[in-house]
């Protein structure tokens, strides 16, 4: 009976899977910033951003209509002469993410369905992990805006915010609490 069971759900998967639209997976690859000037505004002094070899890309699979799951990767850096969070560097610091987040779409509940097909806007959660100087992980919490270039919704630019809340902040240095900011062209596969 268990192979029975078995074998059923291996299938159903299996003819779901295969009955998925193409449009499920999207990449993306842009470009970031990371605000870490121990404010609790996200705005503050945008000038002072880190901007370093600040390369981005991630993947998205949307496995139902309003929610999908993305995995990225970000890479930047900061100089001898800035400082994270009020205390001064004295030399280069790498900065490297791995981020996982669920994604919300909700638009539609705003809009309408059918009302905003060149744009779409998300809520975004998940954890994350950083190293600059140490390693930390963090509680991510942010959102963005999807605008699509084309028709066929295969082409588009993102715009994301997201607020990085790090675990132990109090005793981790320069890898503390941050946030990070993308613009990123989006490929439907």
């Amino acid at each position: 009976m268990k192979k029975i069971l078995l074998l059923a759900l291996i299938t159903f998967c299996t003819f779901s899977f295969a009955q998925r639209r193409n449009d499920d997976w999207s990449l993306s690859v842009g470009v970031n910033a990371i605000n870490s000037l121990g404010s609790r505004s996200p705005f503050k002094s945008p000038g002072d951003w880190s901007f370093q070899t600040p390369f981005s890309a991630a993947a998205e699979y949307r496995f139902a209509y309003q929610f999908a799951i993305e995995q990225s990767i970000t890479f930047n850096g900061f100089n001898d002469d800035e400082s994270i969070d009020f205390i001064p560097t004295n030399e280069d610091y790498n900065y490297l993410s791995l981020d996982t987040h669920v994604k919300y779409y909700f638009g539609e509940l705003i809009f309408g369905r059918g009302r905003n097909d060149w744009f779409d806007i998300y809520a975004n959660a998940g954890l994350g992990f950083f190293n600059i100087d140490e390693t930390n992980i963090s509680v991510n919490l942010g959102g963005g805006v999807l605008f699509w270039l084309n028709e066929n919704r295969t082409f588009g630019l993102r715009a994301q915010t997201i607020a990085k809340f790090a675990y132990d902040s109090s005793n981790n240095g320069y890898d503390n609490n941050h946030y990070q900011y993308h613009l990123q062209a989006v490929f439907k596969l």
